[in-house]
Protein backbone atom coordinates (compact mmCIF):
# COMPACT_ATOMS: atom_id res chain seq x y z
CA UNK A 1 0.00 0.00 0.00
CA UNK A 2 1.67 3.56 -0.71
CA UNK A 3 2.47 5.61 1.81
CA UNK A 4 3.01 9.34 2.99
CA UNK A 5 7.01 10.53 2.67
CA UNK A 6 8.69 10.30 5.78
CA UNK A 7 8.67 13.95 5.84
CA UNK A 8 4.91 13.95 6.01
CA UNK A 9 5.26 11.06 8.76
CA UNK A 10 7.27 13.40 11.25
CA UNK A 11 5.12 16.23 10.48
CA UNK A 12 2.13 15.06 11.33
CA UNK A 13 3.35 13.01 14.95
CA UNK A 14 5.46 16.38 15.94
CA UNK A 15 2.24 18.48 15.40
CA UNK A 16 0.32 16.29 16.74
CA UNK A 17 2.33 15.55 19.89
CA UNK A 18 2.94 19.22 20.09
CA UNK A 19 -0.93 20.02 19.98
CA UNK A 20 -1.46 17.75 22.82
CA UNK A 21 0.93 19.47 24.79
CA UNK A 22 -0.57 22.93 24.12
CA UNK A 23 -3.99 21.42 24.79
CA UNK A 24 -3.03 19.74 28.04
CA UNK A 25 -0.55 22.80 29.33
CA UNK A 26 -3.78 25.50 28.37
CA UNK A 27 -5.84 23.56 30.83
CA UNK A 28 -3.33 23.26 33.69
CA UNK A 29 -2.71 27.02 33.35
CA UNK A 30 -5.79 28.11 33.44
CA UNK A 31 -6.99 26.25 36.65
CA UNK A 32 -4.34 27.69 38.48
CA UNK A 33 -5.78 30.56 40.62
CA UNK A 34 -4.08 34.44 40.65
CA UNK A 35 -0.84 34.85 38.71
CA UNK A 36 1.62 33.02 39.89
CA UNK A 37 5.12 32.90 38.67
CA UNK A 38 4.19 29.27 37.61
CA UNK A 39 1.31 30.20 35.24
CA UNK A 40 3.41 33.16 33.77
CA UNK A 41 5.83 29.89 32.76
CA UNK A 42 3.45 27.98 31.80
CA UNK A 43 1.73 30.84 29.31
CA UNK A 44 5.08 31.85 27.85
CA UNK A 45 5.50 27.53 27.12
CA UNK A 46 1.70 27.65 25.93
CA UNK A 47 2.78 30.55 23.57
CA UNK A 48 5.56 29.23 22.58
CA UNK A 49 4.38 25.27 21.40
CA UNK A 50 1.33 27.25 19.59
CA UNK A 51 3.76 29.40 17.49
CA UNK A 52 5.77 26.26 16.89
CA UNK A 53 2.49 24.62 15.46
CA UNK A 54 1.80 27.25 13.52
CA UNK A 55 5.24 26.96 11.86
CA UNK A 56 5.57 23.18 11.84
CA UNK A 57 1.37 23.27 10.06
CA UNK A 58 2.66 25.76 7.05
CA UNK A 59 5.73 24.16 6.43
CA UNK A 60 3.71 20.93 6.79
CA UNK A 61 0.79 22.46 4.06
CA UNK A 62 3.71 23.31 1.92
CA UNK A 63 4.95 20.30 2.18
CA UNK A 64 1.62 19.16 1.17
CA UNK A 65 0.49 21.03 -1.58
CA UNK A 66 4.07 19.77 -3.31
CA UNK A 67 3.93 16.37 -2.51
CA UNK A 68 0.49 14.01 -3.06
CA UNK A 69 -1.26 11.79 -0.40
CA UNK A 70 -1.24 8.14 -1.14
CA UNK A 71 -4.20 6.89 -2.66
CA UNK A 72 -6.83 5.39 -0.74
CA UNK A 73 -7.74 1.63 -1.64
CA UNK A 74 -10.06 1.73 -4.16
CA UNK A 75 -12.87 -0.46 -1.63
CA UNK A 76 -12.75 2.53 0.45
CA UNK A 77 -16.11 3.78 -0.35
CA UNK A 78 -16.57 7.43 -1.82
CA UNK A 79 -18.42 8.82 1.66
CA UNK A 80 -15.11 7.72 3.74
CA UNK A 81 -12.86 9.41 1.23
CA UNK A 82 -15.09 12.60 1.21
CA UNK A 83 -15.16 12.60 4.82
CA UNK A 84 -11.42 12.26 5.63
CA UNK A 85 -11.08 15.21 2.77
CA UNK A 86 -13.18 17.33 4.54
CA UNK A 87 -11.67 16.38 8.31
CA UNK A 88 -8.36 16.60 7.10
CA UNK A 89 -8.94 20.32 5.44
CA UNK A 90 -10.86 20.99 8.54
CA UNK A 91 -7.71 20.13 11.15
CA UNK A 92 -5.41 22.28 8.85
CA UNK A 93 -7.67 25.20 9.08
CA UNK A 94 -7.63 24.96 12.64
CA UNK A 95 -3.67 24.06 12.88
CA UNK A 96 -3.78 27.98 11.52
CA UNK A 97 -6.89 29.15 13.46
CA UNK A 98 -6.08 28.42 16.64
CA UNK A 99 -2.56 29.20 17.39
CA UNK A 100 -3.64 32.94 15.41
CA UNK A 101 -6.76 33.35 17.75
CA UNK A 102 -4.25 32.62 20.42
CA UNK A 103 -1.66 34.87 19.37
CA UNK A 104 -3.99 37.62 19.05
CA UNK A 105 -6.02 37.32 22.38
CA UNK A 106 -2.16 37.42 23.32
CA UNK A 107 -1.57 41.25 21.42
CA UNK A 108 -5.23 42.37 22.43
CA UNK A 109 -4.62 41.67 26.16
CA UNK A 110 -1.28 44.14 25.59
CA UNK A 111 1.02 40.81 25.91
CA UNK A 112 3.86 40.90 23.28
CA UNK A 113 4.48 37.16 22.20
CA UNK A 114 8.40 36.80 22.83
CA UNK A 115 8.98 33.11 21.25
CA UNK A 116 11.68 31.07 23.29
CA UNK A 117 11.81 34.16 25.50
CA UNK A 118 14.49 35.72 22.57
CA UNK A 119 12.51 36.33 19.75
CA UNK A 120 9.83 39.05 19.76
CA UNK A 121 7.07 38.55 17.18
CA UNK A 122 5.53 41.31 15.34
CA UNK A 123 2.91 43.61 16.98
CA UNK A 124 0.08 43.49 14.78
CA UNK A 125 -2.78 45.20 16.69
CA UNK A 126 -2.31 47.20 20.03
CA UNK A 127 -4.11 46.08 23.25
CA UNK A 128 -7.98 46.59 22.33
CA UNK A 129 -10.53 45.31 25.55
CA UNK A 130 -13.50 44.70 23.08
CA UNK A 131 -11.39 42.74 20.76
CA UNK A 132 -9.88 40.53 23.54
CA UNK A 133 -13.11 38.65 24.80
CA UNK A 134 -13.87 38.03 21.67
CA UNK A 135 -10.43 36.44 20.40
CA UNK A 136 -10.31 34.65 24.03
CA UNK A 137 -13.63 33.08 23.40
CA UNK A 138 -12.73 32.58 19.66
CA UNK A 139 -9.28 30.92 21.06
CA UNK A 140 -11.29 28.78 23.64
CA UNK A 141 -14.29 27.23 20.74
CA UNK A 142 -11.85 26.71 18.27
CA UNK A 143 -9.95 24.94 20.47
CA UNK A 144 -12.87 22.49 21.62
CA UNK A 145 -13.32 22.13 17.80
CA UNK A 146 -9.58 21.13 17.08
CA UNK A 147 -9.99 18.88 20.22
CA UNK A 148 -13.16 17.48 18.49
CA UNK A 149 -11.57 16.81 15.03
CA UNK A 150 -8.93 15.29 16.69
CA UNK A 151 -11.14 12.57 18.63
CA UNK A 152 -12.73 12.11 15.13
CA UNK A 153 -9.32 11.69 13.60
CA UNK A 154 -7.89 9.17 16.16
CA UNK A 155 -11.07 6.88 15.98
CA UNK A 156 -11.11 6.96 12.15
CA UNK A 157 -7.56 5.82 12.32
CA UNK A 158 -8.29 3.02 15.17
CA UNK A 159 -11.57 1.98 13.29
CA UNK A 160 -9.23 1.14 10.12
CA UNK A 161 -6.48 -0.55 12.37
CA UNK A 162 -8.72 -2.64 14.34
CA UNK A 163 -11.82 -3.48 12.61
CA UNK A 164 -11.42 -3.07 8.97
CA UNK A 165 -7.31 -4.02 9.05
CA UNK A 166 -7.37 -2.11 5.76
CA UNK A 167 -3.99 -0.60 5.75
CA UNK A 168 -4.77 3.06 6.20
CA UNK A 169 -3.69 2.83 9.59
CA UNK A 170 -0.50 2.27 8.69
CA UNK A 171 0.19 4.74 5.83
CA UNK A 172 1.10 7.07 8.65
CA UNK A 173 3.87 5.16 10.56
CA UNK A 174 7.31 4.52 9.66
CA UNK A 175 8.32 1.46 7.78
CA UNK A 176 9.60 -1.57 10.25
CA UNK A 177 11.44 -2.80 7.31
Amino acid sequence: MPRYTKTAMLLHWLIALLIVAAFALGLVMTDIPGLTPTKLKYFSWHKWLGCTVLALAAIRLLWRLLHRAPPYPPQLPQWQKSSSHALHGLLYLLMFGVPLSGYFYSLAAGIPVVYLGVLPLPVLIGPDPVLKPLLKTAHYWLNMALLACVCLHVAAALKHLLIDRDGIFSRMLPSTD
